[in-house]
């Protein structure tokens, strides 16, 4: 998936792990950028009593570069506060929440946002700033849309902020792909199902009908951008301090040291698909600064390696490609670098030499009016890589790009293979249960736990 227990240790840390990351011109408001950053991954609506939130102990960061060094020159910190209303129930709550103030509602949250520049220079933009509840059903929560729009806040600094429950955007056939790297659109041409399959598959959605936590940012791009380049680096991070001291009788744990980096999330599936096994914790603490030392798992990826095996007689070209060990410079540019001039007609994200996986955004780039799921392959300028959209069909994309697609962009004499144009999961945003809204926070209302099927 994107970032969805992508490493051994995160996977076990839910509230700290970062699981998508959006960043693009807003279409209802083209002077500002919106940034969304998810965590808490594939919750069940029907969590109760101890329903999903954002952890008090953990910092969340939404990170931006926009000269091209990799390092952030501006930095939001969310920080979260739960309080309890009654400590004698067990209750989440004891009777409808209609406003976000309700007596009904028993445990609540907060955050202040922090902003930090490039110098380490920090400015509290708002304390005490309440999240919605949960999504818990409609006898509990009887307009959530409300309550979410009352959580929505324009702060005196010019951001939009909203930071609570949202549905799952990210659309993926998790139990294919991982089932021996099967595209159920391709299964029949599977190395191992050939016998198994007799025709091509219908491709499920995975991530559909689960919730996630969402902080979404609406920034002015004038806030965001440097002085020579319209091109600016996102990505987040979480962070836990360094010791944490259990009491184990009462709830007063002590927290000592500095904070300590234990999640990060750039372009999605990078830490994912392209780094190993034996590498994804360390990937995870470390700043894009240090991506110069994965670059070699993106100039020869192992996916790449591995469609040709997969799907025997498919992948010929690219399989020749792997056989002459060619370096996939055109990776290196969508991942670590951005695109140059020349290579895409009217379209560049670069930001220079530092190699660092960051969602490269050119904000000189209107929105679309109307989306191509596919991006820059569609001829879309306006979406993946160039930033990420919330529609955008990223693993069909960079299942694309790992193929070859993007290959023929930097040598003109390599010819993608056939199969490489039809080449996608299967899956859409139609295929996502909750619809995607047209104006911020953009993703879908929650599922509630009383009508969800799971």
């Amino acid at each position: 998936m994107s970032s969805h227990r992508e490493a051994p240790e995160i996977s076990k840390d839910p509230v700290a792990d970062s699981t998508d990351l959006y960043a693009f011109v807003s279409p209802d408001h083209p002077d500002t950028v919106t940034l969304i950053a998810n965590y808490v991954p594939l919750q069940s609506p029907a969590s109760g009593p101890n329903f999903f939130e954002f952890g008090d102990d953990v910092l969340y960061e939404i990170h931006v570069d926009n000269n091209g060094d990799g390092h952030a020159d501006v930095t939001y910190q969310f920080r979260f506060e739960t309080k309890l209303n009654d400590d004698n129930t067990f209750l989440y709550n004891t009777g409808p929440i209609e406003a976000l103030d309700s007596e009904n509602w028993n445990r609540r949250q907060f955050y202040s946002i922090t902003k930090v520049d490039g110098n380490g220079h920090a400015r509290i933009l708002a304390r005490n700033v309440p999240c919605p509840p949960a999504n818990v059903g409609p006898l509990s929560i009887p307009d959530y849309k409300g309550l979410a729009a009352d959580a929505t806040f324009k702060l005196k600094s010019g951001e939009k902020v909203f930071a609570g429950q949202r549905a799952e955007g990210f659309f993926v056939d998790l139990g294919s792909i991982f089932d021996l790297g099967t595209l159920r659109p391709f299964q029949n041409l599977h190395l191992l199902g050939q016998k198994a399959f007799q025709e091509a598959g219908k491709a499920v959605n995975a991530t559909d009908r689960v919730n996630v936590h969402s902080i979404a940012l609406q920034v002015p791009i004038k806030d965001l951008r440097g002085k020579s380049s319209p091109v600016i680096g996102v990505w987040t991070s979480a962070s836990r301090r360094q010791v944490r001291v259990l009491h184990g009788h009462n709830s007063d744990d002590v927290y000592v040291g500095p904070n300590v980096q234990v999640s990060r999330l750039g372009n999605p599936l990078f830490n994912e698909v392209i780094v190993p096994m034996s590498k994804k914790d360390l990937w995870n603490s470390l700043p894009p600064t240090e991506d110069k030392n994965f670059v070699q798992f993106v100039e020869q990826p192992e996916l790449a390696r591995l469609l040709p095996v997969l799907y025997p007689g498919v992948f010929d070209n690219l399989d020749a490609l792997n056989k002459a060990k060619t370096a996939r410079a055109d990776l290196v540019a969508v991942l670590l670098t951005g695109i140059p001039e020349g290579l895409i007609d009217g379209f560049t994200n670069n930001t220079g030499e530092i190699q660092a996986d960051m969602l490269r955004l050119n904000t000189d780039i209107k929105p679309s009016k109307e989306e191509n799921p596919l991006g820059v392959l569609g001829g879309d300028l306006a979406g993946f890589p160039n930033g990420r959209r919330v529609r955008d069909d990223v693993v069909s994309i960079s299942l694309r790009a790992v193929a070859g697609a993007t290959f023929a962009l930097v040598d003109k004499d390599f010819t993608p293979d056939d199969a490489v144009a039809i080449l996608e999961q299967g899956l859409s945003a139609k295929d996502v249960t909750a619809p995607f809204l047209n104006r911020f926070p953009y993703l879908g209302i929650p599922y509630d736990g009383f009508n969800n099927p799971s």
